[in-house]
């Protein structure tokens, strides 16, 4: 069969990585790793903690009836485990890198970018019985509470920011996660999970066509980068570690082909190329934004619009108003200073009295407002940090106190955009056709707007970096 390679997407720069923790190896059971391991009950915390972190954050690819199905293969091969009687959560997220990782705790994630270049379930399942084998070979829970602790912590730092450099500078061995923890470690993780595989029914030797879709992906990754005068890069995710043509690797997967028992293959004929259809391919442009809130791209803050009011953006200042203009609330915006607070630059900048002041920390971000009175007449004021600037807010109404919950609530409610509520554009999607009679990957790809379009679909359908598909196959494009 031939196999494709691999595009990584960094736009979002969330490169979920493999988390190991592994040390030592040994006999290839799950049964007997049980020395020198913390606790399950601490484990089972730690991972818990980062899926809870990943799901506030909507990690996850909604998309309920994938997850269903990543689930159910999941948990037949947990069935067919050294340890059946384990929890084991499975979840797909909506990330375009290429990569599938474990955690302490039975949490088993799978990237969405990963799923768009696997040809059959059995495929997925290699995916997935590989991560299985860490956590049933004990493979987190054979390092210290604070080693866990702390690479957890990194690999958080990683995901949600992005930055390598952030989780190395912090000690939080950071990069050690990124780059795995070496062959043998992993081969153990392989040898595991072709066993789990075998006794569910699925052919071990799916690994191996795994394993080919990343190795390629190193190639079309040096090619672009010596076209492009950099550096070469490597991959260091899933798999980063096995030659292409790993002896050991065949070995075991050839041992757990020939183990006695022979189960019926699950898998439901049709039923992976369905799940896959439509399937989200590199970044999504997904905005799950708030009827009720204004969203200004640019500078990347929100708040909330009641029902009603109406926004304009000027090059000046941003006016917010209810629909004949009263109440209203102006922002305008000044070069944060650092020395100078938030109270401060009420302070020196407001007309008339101020009183009833309070800090407002929403959100991470530093403020202060209060209530302006001169001549009479009162308004809302505030003071907020972010990034670079100070916003200052100013509330009006003819009936102020009357109007003053509502311009309390608007200014309590600024905040960063969301990364999942910022517009990126078109998104792309995964959909099978069948080759058209004299069709080339040239001429199919013609009308895919995307960079490097010819290579990228020959990656996905496994005919890079040269090869063409016969008249009538069944091919996967992006539109």
């Amino acid at each position: 069969m031939k196999r494709n390679s691999i595009t990584i997407s960094s736009i979002t720069g969330l490169l979920l990585v493999l988390v190991l923790f592994l040390v030592g190896t040994g006999t290839v059971s799950a049964a007997n790793t049980d020395a020198l391991m913390m606790s399950s009950k601490k484990a089972e915390k730690i991972g818990t903690e980062m899926y809870d972190k990943m799901m506030a954050e909507g990690a996850y690819y909604d998309n309920q009836a994938m997850q269903t199905y990543v689930d159910r293969i999941g948990q037949n091969l947990v069935a067919n485990s050294d340890k059946p009687e384990l929890k084991f959560t499975f979840t797909v997220l909506d990330n375009p890198d290429i990569n599938a990782f474990a955690t302490p705790g039975g949490y088993i994630y799978i990237n969405r970018g990963l799923m768009a270049y696997l040809d059959n379930e059995a495929e997925l399942a290699g995916v997935i019985a590989h991560e299985i084998g860490h956590i049933t070979g004990r493979h987190v829970s054979r390092q210290s509470t604070a080693n866990v602790t702390s690479k957890s912590l990194s690999f958080l730092a990683y995901i949600f920011t992005g930055s390598a450099q952030l989780a190395d500078a912090a000690n939080m061995a950071g990069m050690e996660m990124v780059r795995g923890y070496g062959r043998d470690h992993e081969l153990e993780a392989d040898a595991l999970g072709a066993q789990y595989m075998h006794s569910t029914g699925y052919d071990p030797y799916e690994l191996l066509e795994v394993i080919g879709v990343l190795k390629e992906q190193e190639q079309f990754q040096r090619v672009k980068a010596k076209s492009g005068g950099k550096p070469t890069g490597t991959y260091h995710g899933l798999y980063a570690t096995h030659p292409r043509n790993d002896q050991r690797l065949q070995r075991v997967i050839a041992t757990a082909g020939n183990l006695d028992q022979v189960t019926e293959d699950p898998s439901i004929p049709g039923e992976f190329q369905q799940q896959m259809e439509g399937l989200v391919w590199g970044e999504s442009s997904k905005s799950p934004r708030d009827e009720n809130r204004y969203y200004h791209n640019k500078l990347g803050f929100t708040f909330i619009m009641p029902e009603g009011w109406n926004v304009v953006a000027g090059s000046k200042s941003i006016e917010a108003s209810a629909g004949n203009g009263d109440p209203s609330l102006t922002i305008t915006i000044r070069r944060l200073d650092k020395a100078v607070t938030p109270r401060k630059v009420l302070e020196d900048n407001a007309t008339g009295t101020i009183s009833v002041g309070t800090d407002l920390e929403q959100a991470g971000l530093k403020g202060y407002t209060a209530i302006a009175s001169a001549n009479g007449n009162s308004s809302r004021i505030a003071a907020i940090d972010f990034r670079n600037l100070t916003y200052l807010f100013t509330g009006k109404a003819s009936d102020f106190s009357s109007a003053d919950k509502t311009l309390l609530e608007m200014v309590e409610s600024f905040r960063e955009i969301h990364p999942d509520e910022r517009d990126s554009g078109t998104t792309h999607y995964i959909h099978y056709i069948q080759v058209p009679r004299g069709a080339t990957m040239k001429s199919l790809s013609a009308g895919i707007r995307i960079p490097d379009a010819e290579a990228r679909l020959r990656l996905l359908n496994g005919f890079y970096p040269r090869g063409e598909p016969r008249t009538g196959d069944w091919i996967k494009v992006i539109r």
